[in-house]
């Protein structure tokens, strides 16, 4: 895991599709840090900025849910019941699809064909419009269902489709916001979407109480509010996005043209992939969220606190995934696969420290966490038992998190994949199945979510060991 020598360090291709000279003199520097030298500072140049950015929104996520809460149970049970799905969106977009991007950016840039990661830009644009049409119509399609299906009843369903309604209208804006991201960092430039994100989280809370709660001239509009808030700050954050990339200020540029199979294709043979595997854990949160459903509105309420902190931890392993697919996708392409590999190996280390110590102090404390919530007994009884039983295990959680990362930059991504599957059939199928036909309680369900963890860190470190993921006789990319 030391820093790479010299030595690491080969040619990096010449285009094969008439690439142009590389990026502006700073941007050149980041590209030549990636390829060469110590490993942990680039790492960490590209991790803090979007760490941080993702911190900031999850903490927008808890304050929302914060608010939600002085509307009353039924309302805090109805965002519970709409957070998976709309985590579902956000990890579709960023963690998958748009991990795809990041991954032909990088692997373009690294090989030196500026030319391709330009075009891939205008590529992402087209499936963020495709993609984000289809959420916001399956949304309002089969809302009432979906919700019906994950517990929701009476006031909690009619407080998750108000709030429904509004967010998945802007669907379209949101997926155009992550896809140019995701460029962004796949070119090594964080910073600037960074920036906009910030600016984005300090304007929504100022402004979602006053929707929410109504302020002067502004009604009250309950969670309506919120998904209002959230979409308006979509919008914006896309169309400025949208004319930075075209101004030719930004590493990589957005022009139009033909979509081209080739590209779609470097995109999706990692995004659909990845994509599908982070459906894995929304399905599971949600057949989980169903089963816990099953012990009531107190019990679902519980559960949705304890396990947002999960969705804390994952901007931070986000974060530093995304930092080591761009430091991996850039030296597979320029062929310095040993190099790549043990910037997978770092990355994991880290990810398995910093989800490790949250966890641990989750467990001992959960309390601290869960009282900034509710008080009420019959509500924080089940988070406690969540924290307690799951919380220990996310180390391992942050170990196999960052691998799939290392593994989307080197474009393979099925071992990850099968190791969601692994961890989705333990914690969400016999999980649901030890709480709905055995009726052996929420704390056997539990155990089931966090035996999940293990199975998943599991196979991702045998793929790894095994040479499954960096594979030696892959060809730099454009040869």
């Amino acid at each position: 895991m030391g820093d790479a020598a010299s030595s690491d360090a080969t040619p990096v291709q010449d285009a094969a599709h008439g690439s142009t000279p590389s990026a502006l003199p700073g941007r050149a520097s980041l590209q030549d840090a990636m390829l060469r030298g110590p490993l942990l500072k680039p790492l960490l140049q590209l991790a803090v900025p979007t760490t941080l950015v993702l911190i900031a929104q999850s903490l927008v996520g808890v304050a929302e849910n914060w608010y939600a809460s002085f509307l009353g149970t039924e309302a805090l049970a109805g965002v519970s019941l709409v957070f998976p799905v709309v985590m579902l969106m956000t990890m579709m977009s960023n963690g998958g699809i748009g991990s795809g991007v990041a991954s032909a950016v990088a692997r373009a840039l690294g090989a030196n064909q500026r030319d391709d990661a330009n075009a891939l830009v205008w590529h992402a644009v087209m499936l963020a419009l495709a993609i984000g049409l289809v959420f916001s119509v399956l949304a309002w399609m089969t809302g009432p269902a979906l919700y019906t299906a994950l517990g929701g009843r009476a006031g909690a369903l009619d407080a998750a489709l108000q709030y429904s309604n509004y967010v998945f209208a802007g669907s379209i804006p949101f997926w155009l916001v992550n896809l140019l991201a995701a460029a962004l960092r796949g070119a090594g430039e964080v910073r600037v979407p960074a920036l906009v994100t910030l600016v984005g989280a300090a304007v929504f809370l100022v402004v979602t109480p006053g929707v929410i709660f109504g302020f002067g001239p502004v009604p009250a509009l309950g969670l309506a509010g919120a998904g209002l808030a959230m979409t308006l700050f979509y919008v914006g954050a896309a169309l400025w996005l949208l004319r930075y990339m075209a101004s030719g200020r930004a590493a990589v540029r957005l022009t139009k043209g033909p979509l081209e199979p080739r590209l779609l294709r470097d995109i999706l043979r990692v995004g659909l992939l990845t994509a599908l595997s982070s459906l894995q854990p929304n399905l599971m949160v949600m057949v989980i969220t169903g089963a816990v459903g099953l012990f009531g509105v107190e019990a679902l309420a519980g559960y949705g606190m304890a396990s947002r902190l999960d969705y804390l931890i994952i901007p931070i392993l986000f974060g530093l995934g995304t930092a080591v697919l761009t430091l991996v996708g850039t030296n597979v392409g320029a062929g310095q696969h040993e190099r790549a590999r043990r910037i997978a190996w770092l990355g994991g280390g880290l990810g398995f420290v910093a989800a490790g110590a949250i966890g641990l102090a989750a467990a001992l404390a959960p309390e601290v966490w869960l009282h900034a919530f509710s008080r009420e007994p019959a509500v924080v009884a089940p988070g406690m038992d969540y924290l307690r039983i799951v919380a220990p295990f996310y180390g391992l959680l942050g170990l196999g998190f960052v691998l799939a990362f290392a593994a989307q930059g080197a474009g393979h991504v099925l071992w990850p994949f099968l190791a969601g599957t692994s961890r989705l059939v333990i914690s969400a199928g016999v999980g649901w199945f030890v709480a709905a036909r055995l009726d052996a309680g929420l704390s056997a369900l539990f155990a089931m979510v966090a035996a999940g963890l293990v199975a998943y860190a599991g196979v991702t470190v045998v793929a790894m060991l095994a040479g499954a993921i960096f594979r030696r006789e892959t060809a730099p990319r454009g040869t």
